[in-house]
C-alpha cells in the first residue's frame, strides 16, 4: 500500500515590502506545516509586488545566491516539507529583464529543480482598462520541469501556463502524477477560467494538482481571483480557500489514483502527440 501525504496550499495578497511577505509566508508555511503538509505550494510573486513590474528588478537574485533563495530553503529544512517557491525575480540573460523562477526544495532544503515561467501574460483583458505585458520585464523559460518526490512525480507551472495543455501533456510523457501551479490570476479571468482550468488539467492528466494563488486586492491597484484549491484526478475539489490570506491542506491517495488511472485509462487512448 502506498503511503498517503497531505499537500498544501498557501494564499497571500503580497505587497512591496519584502520582510513583511516573507513573514507572512513563513506563517502560513508554518500553519500548513502543522495541519500536516508535506508538500507546501507558495502563490506567483509571493515574496514581492510592487507598484511597477520593473522594480523586481531591485530585488532580483543571482541563480543559487540570495536572500529570497535562503529564506525557501531555511522553511523546507525547519519544517521538513517539501516546499514550491511560488515565484522569485532571477538575474536574465537579458540585464533589463527577470526570470520568473519557480525553485523546488526538499525537506532537507536543499534545492531538487527550477522551473521557469514558460508562457508570458501579454494581454489586454475585454471589457475593461486593465493591460498586461510581462515579456517587457520577463524573460520566458523553454523547458518542462517534472522531478521525483514523495509525493509522485512533481510538475511545475506556473499561472498563464494553466491555459496550454500540450504543455502538460509533455509532463504527461515524463510521467507526471501531481501538478503544482503557483499563480496570480487577476479577479477578472480568475472568476470566469480559473476553477475550470484548473480542474480540467486535473481529469485531463488524471493527476493531483495544488495549486497556491494571490488573493485580495494589491498596491499596484490589481486585484487577483484567490481560490487556491487542490484537486483530485477525477477533478473533485478537495480543499479550497476565497480570498485573503490562508491556507489549504489535504491528502494525496496515490491508491485511488492508481485506481482511476487503470480504471478509465484516457492517457492510455491518446491518437495525437504535441508537436515541437
Amino acid at each position: 500500500m502506498k503511503e498517503k501525504h497531505k499537500i498544501g496550499a498557501v494564499q497571500m495578497a503580497t505587497g512591496p515590502n519584502v520582510s513583511a511577505n516573507l513573514f507572512e509566508a513563513e506563517r502560513l508555511i508554518k500553519e500548513a506545516a502543522n495541519d500536516g503538509a508535506r508538500l507546501v505550494v507558495l502563490p506567483e510573486n509571493f515574496a514581492f509586488m510592487g507598484k511597477q513590474d520593473r522594480e523586481q528588478l531591485a530585488v532580483r537574485e543571482a541563480d543559487g545566491d540570495g536572500p529570497l533563495q535562503a529564506f525557501l530553503a531555511r522553511m523546507a529544512k525547519q519544517h521538513g516539507i517539501w516546499l514550491v517557491g511560488g515565484t522569485i525575480p532571477l538575474v536574465a540573460s537579458d540585464p533589463e529583464k527577470v526570470r520568473s523562477a519557480a525553485l523546488i526544495f526538499d525537506d532537507k532544503g536543499e534545492r531538487v529543480a527550477r522551473y521557469d515561467k514558460i508562457h508570458l501574460f501579454d494581454v489586454n483583458l475585454p471589457g475593461v482598462d486593465e493591460r498586461y505585458h510581462e515579456s517587457a520585464i520577463i524573460e520566458a523559460g523553454d523547458e518542462i520541469v517534472v522531478v521525483e518526490s514523495p509525493f509522485g512525480r512533481l510538475g511545475i507551472a506556473v499561472c498563464y501556463d494553466l491555459r496550454f495543455p500540450e504543455l502538460f501533456r509533455q509532463m504527461l510523457d515524463s510521467g507526471v502524477e501531481i501538478l503544482a501551479i503557483p499563480s496570480a490570476f487577476t479577479a477578472i479571468t480568475g472568476k470566469a477560467h480559473w476553477e475550470p482550468l484548473v480542474r480540467a488539467r486535473a481529469i485531463e492528466n488524471l493527476a493531483y494538482v495544488v495549486a497556491a494563488a494571490q488573493g485580495g486586492f494589491h498596491i499596484n491597484g490589481r486585484e487577483t481571483h484567490g481560490h487556491s484549491m487542490a484537486v483530485d484526478p477525477w477533478g473533485t475539489i478537495l480543499a479550497q480557500v476565497p480570498r485573503g490570506s490562508g491556507y489549504i491542506c489535504s491528502s494525496v491517495d496515490r491508491e485511488f489514483q492508481d485506481s482511476v488511472r487503470r480504471s478509465f485509462p484516457t492517457i492510455h487512448h491518446r491518437r495525437l502527440k504535441c508537436r515541437v
